[in-house]
């Protein structure tokens, strides 16, 4: 019977193992596949699978189970378990997710998404705004700026009469702050808008106007130091499903997700912005740079909307918002080229 402590042994290391579980995650993507939001989130699934050993794989699906703004309710009822969305595709839903999307507070994609994670793990997370699914990142884009085919923006008055397309979140405030005229679509709608004549302009980021294609519709382009408006960007799972991954492989998903994963999805689109000034370059888009009193002018216009943002902050149990705003800022600004 000298076998039996062996048999023993082996059972107890097997044990120690995790339980095989193989869970195939359905993955939605509402951009192009070469898209560096696409492309970091398949990045993402490559590295989930290799470090779960396959236990835990996706399916990237060929388009997308629900139009942008219904994303987070897709992954809420199951019909994809994984996708990243816009927060302000939904109005109202979100109260707290402006706080990276304030005009001047964005450096690069990379430094603002790190920035807005830790923000969210240590004071947005526990308020709950996105209950119903699983939350694994948060992250933004890089400056957002003014784009159209009519004229140089150089002041607020060059705006006036001009439509301009933008995507929802604050961006939309900002907007109608600045007394121009917004219309909320999702970014894919934007070639077609702007080649009809039905909008004159977005706000936008470079890194849309080559994914989009617009390098050749677009005429001008204004730059706002800091950014003009920036995007909060969610990415997240289906609660059941995650439910259903063995702890020890949620742990390894947990480790590539949060600051990690933000981190990449801002690298991501750094490298599409600077792509895209290139492109643009080349297409011969004329470039302004905001003068200080343009600045100045955004400034008033907009300040209103972060005192609404620190009230709206308060009054949803965040403690000492002014404190959590300016170190969202310190730590953004620390990538500030």
């Amino acid at each position: 019977m000298k076998w039996f402590p062996l048999a023993l042994g082996v059972a107890g290391a097997l044990a120690a193992l995790p339980a095989r579980a193989d869970v195939v995650l359905t993955v939605s993507s509402w951009l192009p596949p070469a898209h560096a939001l696409s492309t970091t989130q398949a990045a993402w699934c490559a590295d989930v699978a290799r470090a779960t050993a396959s236990r835990v794989k996706c399916n990237i699906l060929p388009k997308a189970v629900a139009a942008p703004p219904a994303t987070f309710d897709a992954i809420r009822d199951g019909l994809a378990d994984v996708s990243y969305g816009v927060d302000g595709y939904t109005p109202g839903r979100f109260v707290l997710t402006p706080l990276p999307e304030l005009p001047f507070g964005t450096t690069t994609g990379e430094a603002t998404s790190v920035a807005y994670q830790h923000a969210y793990d240590r004071h947005l997370a526990k308020v709950g705004e996105h209950k119903g699914v699983k939350v694994l990142a948060v992250f933004t884009h890089g400056p957002g700026g003014i784009y159209n085919t009519k004229r140089p923006i150089r002041t607020l008055a060059d705006m006036q009469g001009l439509k301009f397309r933008v995507g929802g979140g604050l961006v939309n405030e900002i907007g109608k702050a600045l007394g121009i005229s917004v219309t909320l679509k999702p970014a894919p709608e934007t070639y077609e808008l702007l080649s009809t004549g039905v909008m004159d302009g977005t706000l936008f980021t470079a890194e849309s106007i080559e994914v989009f294609k617009l390098d050749k519709l677009v005429k001008h382009r204004t730059d706002v130091p800091g950014g003009l408006y920036n995007t909060s960007f969610f990415f997240a799972i289906n609660e059941d499903t995650w439910a259903r991954i063995p702890k020890a492989d949620q742990d390894i998903i947990t480790k590539l997700s949060g600051e990690a994963l933000a981190r990449n999805f801002g690298r991501a689109w750094d490298r599409t912005d600077k792509s895209a000034i290139a492109a643009m370059q080349a297409a011969g888009v004329q470039v302004v740079a905001a003068s200080k009193p343009f600045v100045d002018e955004i400034r008033a216009k907009t300040a209103p909307l972060e005192q609404k943002w620190l009230a709206s902050a308060k009054a949803k149990g965040i403690a000492n918002p002014e404190q959590v705003l300016k170190d969202f800022r310190t730590e953004a600004a620390k990538g500030r080229p």
